[in-house]
């Protein structure tokens, strides 16, 4: 098969045996791919869980047919459309295993089914298990123009939070927020976010708080959050390290919760895609959750596709056509 593969050169369409499924995967012929932005680490050769070193292929998410089956696979058969979860799609031929695959609604393209598995799986997780987002309150989504982000929008607003304030530094980003749920766009290039949000909040401070940001705004979140609020750490795009207000912290008895699928078991991570699966497939079915594809390109320039997400210009996904 032909796949994109990582080398010292950097990622390049290759010729490479096609794999077979293990007792519990699917073998599953790719029609579309969607980029999200811990390709770029494994497309320089560089880990991320069980990904990486010389020669990975990248590519978290995807949609296609099945066309193989492990033996202790039941639940999905050659020929179901399917969208999964996993490692290894920038290629014609990717496995996932059964317990990370999830059936295409009747009539979905495979490039819109290709860019849901990460978003639902990451937002309802960091929204609805971790941070128990409740009716009536409030959010605060950190890169909402992200893939990811855009879904956590939707997600708070599914579940019937009060506000629901995304960020972006860019102005044309900020203005389309409102599209996929935003009550309030914020700017927090500017100085007084912080403010902008407990007044949209009343006075007292956000609830929940997603952050894909982390290190330039994390003491700004915890002075928009409110007395108990809940923090998920989802995404370091602005740097994995900075100052942290302890006293801020502890004064208004914050949770602050960390995430990542790069320490989850196989059982874990089956377990999120079920939970995804019973509270929000029928939504899903329905149209009411669905990201912007951004730009569209062949498997043979993912090379571009990738040049295009480090940029960090783009909004909504990026997809493969294979």
């Amino acid at each position: 098969m032909k796949a994109i593969v990582a080398g010292p050169a950097g990622p390049s369409l290759a010729e490479i045996d096609t794999p077979s499924p293990a007792p519990t995967e699917v073998l599953v012929r790719v029609r579309a791919t969607a980029l999200n932005r811990a390709d770029l680490a494994v497309a320089a050769g560089q880990p991320h869980s069980s990904t990486g070193g010389p020669g990975p292929i990248p590519g978290l998410e995807w949609a296609g047919e099945v066309v193989a089956v492990g033996t202790a696979v039941n639940d999905f058969h050659p020929g179901d459309r399917v969208m999964c979860s996993g490692a290894g799609a920038y290629a014609e031929y990717a496995v996932a295993d059964h317990g990370r695959t999830l059936p295409l609604p009747a009539g979905m393209p495979f490039d819109t089914a290709a860019t849901l598995p990460v978003a639902l799986q990451t937002m309802h997780d960091a929204l609805i298990t971790q941070a128990h987002l409740q009716q009536g309150e409030t959010v605060l989504i950190q890169g909402a123009s992200s893939g990811v982000g855009l879904m956590g929008l939707q997600i708070a607003r599914w579940r019937k939070a009060s506000v629901v304030i995304g960020t972006s530094r860019s102005s044309e980003h900020r203005a389309r927020l409102s599209a996929f749920g935003a009550t309030l766009a914020i700017d927090t290039n500017d100085p007084t976010w912080p403010e902008q949000v407990r007044e949209a909040t009343g006075g007292r401070g956000v609830d929940v708080i997603i952050d894909q940001v982390s290190a330039p705004v994390v003491n700004g979140n915890l002075q928009a959050a409110a007395v108990l609020g809940r923090i998920v750490n989802v995404g370091r795009l602005g740097g994995s390290r900075g100052e942290f207000d302890f006293d801020l912290h502890a004064t208004k008895r914050i949770s602050y919760i960390g995430v990542t699928n790069r320490t989850r078991s196989i059982e874990e991570q089956r377990a999120i895609t079920e939970r995804v699966r019973a509270d929000l497939w029928a939504a899903v079915a329905e149209g009411r959750f669905s990201l912007p594809i951004d730009s569209r390109y062949a498997l043979a320039e993912a090379p571009a596709a990738l040049v295009r997400m480090k940029k960090n210009e783009h909004f909504g996904k990026i997809v493969l056509n294979v």
